[in-house]
């Protein structure tokens, strides 16, 4: 069987793309492995009705309405290689299975790097966290560290010093930030602390102290932002461009530089959010089915 479109990725933005096109009935399949990035996360924020919901309850409330449309599977599996072109691409997965499709979404998201601190990595998405928007209110007022040494703290402070009055920049080493900055957050009453952190003391990933070598700080929550990688290299094989900071190059209509192949969510925009990245999808989704509309020989 040959699909329209395989949409590669089945977690919001790759659920959102199947639904727009399963609604002009469009044969889809979806190749997802169920490991989101965000699968540590408690509660999912700033998405328009969904606000509080796991993140694991939204995605499992998406394949459910999506797998209504006939037309729509999904595929448990990791897919490896695509070959072919435009109208005519193959698909591998870890399993040994082919599939055939006209068009390619990627909806791969992205993988973060983690800092080699003992219990960072136990606290991401719960305490430890990337978005004052996703995360930001819940803990407005409360003891707030930012993990960030570049002159981009500087921006990055004014958000979420919003929030709470209880700031302080951590550089884990000898600050990079330049005099301007610095004295950018001095202005805010926002302290810089170049101590290196040997470890994260937490309670099932809420922190509670960094740890250094002559002393500890008590602290509720910390902000990062963390080097990634593309979570799948397919793109990259199949000759998409890139942007400058890592992301799939597409256009507005999430078009990459490849015929056929479409990208959507964490993998092309630093914006990382469920309302993003749903946003995104559907818009790919629709996207597609235009270019397959285009393409018809009545």
């Amino acid at each position: 069987m040959k699909y329209d479109v395989i949409i590669i990725g089945g977690s919001y933005a790759g659920l959102s793309a199947a639904m727009s096109l399963g609604r002009t009935i469009r044969k889809v399949l979806v190749i997802d492995e169920d490991k989101p990035c965000n699968q540590q996360t408690p509660h999912s924020h700033n998405f328009l009705t969904q606000d509080g919901s796991t993140p694991a309850a939204i995605a499992a409330l998406g394949r459910e309405q999506v797998l209504k449309y006939p037309t729509v599977a999904i595929q448990e599996g990791r897919a490896i290689g695509v070959k072919g072109t435009d109208g005519n691409f193959e698909v591998s997965t870890a399993a040994g299975e082919q599939f055939y499709a006209g068009k390619l979404i990627f909806a791969t998201g992205i993988k973060d790097i983690m800092p080699g601190i003992p219990g960072f990595s136990d606290c991401w998405g719960i305490s430890v966290i990337h978005c004052p928007y996703c995360h930001g209110y819940e803990y407005k007022t409360q003891q707030t560290g930012i993990l960030i040494n570049s002159d981009m703290v500087a921006d990055f402070a004014g958000m979420i010093r919003n929030l709470t009055d209880k700031l302080t920049v951590f550089t884990d080493g000898i600050a990079l930030i330049s005099k301007e900055n610095q004295q950018r957050l001095g202005k805010m009453d926002v302290k810089i602390d170049e101590r290196k952190i040997e470890q994260i003391l937490h309670n099932n990933g809420n922190i509670g102290k960094l740890v250094f070598k002559d002393g500890t700080f008590m602290l509720d929550a910390l902000y990062a932002r963390l080097p990634f990688e593309q979570h799948c290299s397919i793109p990259e094989t199949l000759g998409c461009n890139f942007t400058d900071m890592g992301f799939i190059q597409v256009n507005d209509l999430q078009k990459t530089s490849v015929a056929g192949v479409f990208a959507a969510g964490d993998n092309v925009t630093p914006f990382r959010s469920v309302a993003a990245a749903v946003a995104a999808g559907s818009k790919a989704g629709a996207a597609v089915n235009h270019e397959l509309v285009a393409e018809k020989v009545w």
